[in-house]
């Protein structure tokens, strides 16, 4: 804080003031460390409590099964690592810009945070063994992930984002 000069009331400097840019960083960051840790628990404790290839009940209509994909959704792209690195990484880089460029716009945050945890998630299981753990298995519905489910939350918020009742407000 400083004091103005004239004697007045104080008021805030502006360096200490956080930008948009910075808050929704750190609300993205967040989220980010969210997806991530929740999607990381749940899979080691899959691995840890269910062989490969196995499954327990868990609800009516859910299963917990263990399952290695080394494809992208609903495995897809199955053994196309480098191409599904390359193109989750520029995705990702696209993202990140946009909310640098667009800070302020509001809720942009939270579908930022959530893609990137779960692909990030996603990626530290390809990375560390080659294929990404699935575990939660509807009927008729292929094995997914707490990061699959972020990835798909984040991707209806970004478009609700992008193109709800908000953005066409702004036009």
């Amino acid at each position: 804080m400083r004091l103005p000069a004239d004697g007045g009331s104080t008021t805030m400097s502006v360096q200490a003031q956080p930008t948009a840019r910075s808050v929704a960083f750190l609300r993205a960051a967040g989220v980010l460390a969210v997806v991530l840790v929740l999607d990381q628990v749940t899979k080691h404790t899959i691995a840890a409590g269910i062989a490969a290839g196995q499954q327990q009940k868990f609800l009516p209509g859910i299963t917990l099964v263990h399952v290695r994909n080394t494809g992208v959704a609903f495995s897809l792209f199955s053994g196309g690592g480098t191409i599904v690195l390359v193109f989750t990484l520029a995705a990702l880089a696209v993202l990140v810009g946009y909310l640098a460029l667009r800070p302020g716009r509001p809720g942009l945050w939270l579908p930022t945070g959530m893609l990137i945890g779960g692909a990030v998630g996603n990626l530290i299981d390809r990375i560390s063994s080659g294929a990404v753990t699935d575990f939660i298995k509807l009927p008729l519905w292929p094995a997914f992930n707490v990061a699959d489910m972020s990835i798909t939350f984040g991707v209806l918020a970004l478009l609700y984002v992008l193109e709800g009742p908000r953005a066409r407000d702004e036009r």
